[in-house]
Formats: structure tokens, C-alpha cells, sequence
């Protein structure tokens, strides 16, 4: 089975005890989820028009947002000193890592919404 077909399957088991709840917390978990879910393409399209970790941001992610920004810009400052190639090896993980995280933005997102409606489910009660 692979990652995809994991979060899917636990995608649907919320959902199939969502549908067991009763109206009232039914309405509740569907208003607090639709302030927290996260949209994919949002989150890819901060991955791609600024590859230095904003994106991470987006999903409170703020430390390791802030390491991925700090990766690129000192990357970007070695590339005008004597340690060039350090700061191109430093730009070029920057890069591998957030094109990776662009390929993946559904599944990325896909298993923060879940969390997302666990924790809200199991808050309910």
C-alpha cells in the first residue's frame, strides 16, 4: 500500500466517524475544520513562486520555515565570498528539498488536514 493510499484510507475513516456523530457536534466539527483546512494549491503555489520555504509558513511550520529561508539567503550571501561553492551546494539542497516538497504539496496536505480533523473530532468530546 503505498503513502497516498494510507492517507486516503485515513481520510475516509474520519470522515465515516464524522458521519456518526450527532447533528449538532456534526455542525461544530464542520465549522471549526473550515477555518483550518489547508488548500494544495495554495501551499503548492507559495512552494513555487517562492522556493525558500514560505510555504512552510502556510502550515505553522514557522521553524522550519525560518531554517529553510536561512539555508537559501546563506547560500545566497557564500556566493560572494571565497566560499562559492559551499553556497551553491547550500542553494542547490535548498532547491532539491523544496522541488521535492512541491511534487508531494497533495499528499503534504492531505495528511495535515487529517490531523487537522482528528484533532478537531477528538476535541469534540
Amino acid at each position: 500500500m503505498t503513502e497516498k493510499d494510507e492517507v486516503k484510507d485515513q481520510e475516509e475513516m474520519i470522515r465515516e466517524m464524522v458521519r456518526e456523530l450527532p447533528n449538532d457536534k456534526k455542525k461544530l466539527f464542520y465549522q471549526r475544520s473550515g477555518k483550518r483546512l489547508k488548500d494544495p494549491d495554495t501551499y503548492a503555489a507559495l512552494n513555487f513562486v517562492f522556493i525558500a520555504g514560505l510555504h512552510h509558513f502556510y502550515l505553522g511550520k514557522w521553524i522550519l520555515g525560518f531554517s529553510i529561508i536561512f539555508l537559501f539567503w546563506f547560500g545566497l550571501i557564500l556566493l560572494f565570498s571565497e566560499y562559492l561553492i559551499l553556497g551553491l551546494i547550500l542553494i542547490a539542497l535548498t532547491f532539491i528539498i523544496e522541488l521535492n516538497e512541491l511534487f508531494r504539496a497533495q499528499i503534504i496536505i492531505q495528511k495535515h488536514n487529517n490531523r487537522v480533523m482528528e484533532n478537531i473530532f477528538h476535541n469534540l468530546y
